[in-house]
């Protein structure tokens, strides 16, 4: 890690915050790294707040494939992406410089909206009703179509963000050394007149989801990438596919994923 040293801060700031991360940066610079302003200098992006800003600082910094992310929790949090708490930054820090760490490698999907323009997720992106009447949803897979949805939503996720909001759904949490995404339904109506599949269902990375949304009075859905909503005011379809991209982040050596889960829900 001796070639990685330009380290950004991402944290909300407030007083107590900003006290806590006056003490980081000077412990960073007293162990030889910069500090930059400008997280496009940086090869260390360093998010403080917990799972929340992780992904907020991953999205923030356009999810760079150059640079290590690395997640700080503050006093009494816990998170699925983040190894380290705030008060032992310098825990960090040595391990930073002496490679006492792995890297994880977190896959991400792509979604692309109206045909138009496309994003990245690391948790999931979500579809979902805005009003008291279930949304409508054509589900095709690679071209074919596979079930009619009708429901409060769907939830599409990256296999960290299994341990979330599908999670919630009833979705399984899967492994993310797994290159794949997992749709899951939220509220879905099922009776002798519709029918879906009534149950999470996982496609291969090489997969084509495509969901069009059916006007059948819930035109204005509401879609959300990662915890962000997205501003569009009608959506018509979203198509969902994952790559070679990843998330690179570090991590302490004997604390592995599932580690993580044990301590989060066990």
């Amino acid at each position: 890690m001796d070639n990685r040293r330009n380290m950004f801060f991402y944290y909300h700031k407030d007083g107590e915050t900003d006290n806590k991360v006056e003490t980081l940066l000077k412990l960073a610079i007293e162990n030889g790294f910069n500090i930059v302003e400008n997280h496009k200098d940086a090869n260390i992006i360093v998010s403080i707040g917990g799972d929340g800003a992780f992904l907020q600082a991953v999205r923030k910094t356009g999810f760079r494939q150059d640079c290590l992310y690395t997640g700080i929790t503050r006093e009494g949090q816990s998170g699925l992406y983040c190894d380290f708490n705030i008060d032992n930054f310098d825990q960090m820090l040595h391990s930073l410089q002496h490679d006492e760490l792995e890297v994880r490698r977190f896959p991400i999907i792509k979604v692309q909206v109206n045909d138009g323009n496309s994003f990245n997720c690391l948790n999931e992106v979500t579809i979902r009703s805005t009003i008291v009447k279930t949304i409508v949803i054509d589900v095709e897979i690679d071209g074919t179509h596979f079930e009619t949805f009708r429901g409060d939503g769907l939830i599409v996720a990256t296999p960290t963000g299994s341990t979330g909001y599908t999670k919630s759904a009833n979705g399984a949490v899967i492994d993310p050394l797994t290159a794949c995404f997992q749709i899951s339904e939220v509220a879905s109506l099922n009776n002798n007149q519709y029918r879906t599949l009534g149950s999470s269902f996982i496609l291969n990375k090489n997969r084509h989801l495509k969901l069009k949304v059916l006007q059948e009075g819930n035109d204005y859905p509401i879609i959300s990438l990662d915890n962000e909503a997205h501003p569009i005011r009608q959506i018509d379809n979203i198509q969902v596919t994952m790559d070679d991209s990843v998330i690179k982040t570090v991590k302490l050596k004997n604390n592995s994923y599932w580690d993580r889960v044990k301590r989060t829900f066990l």
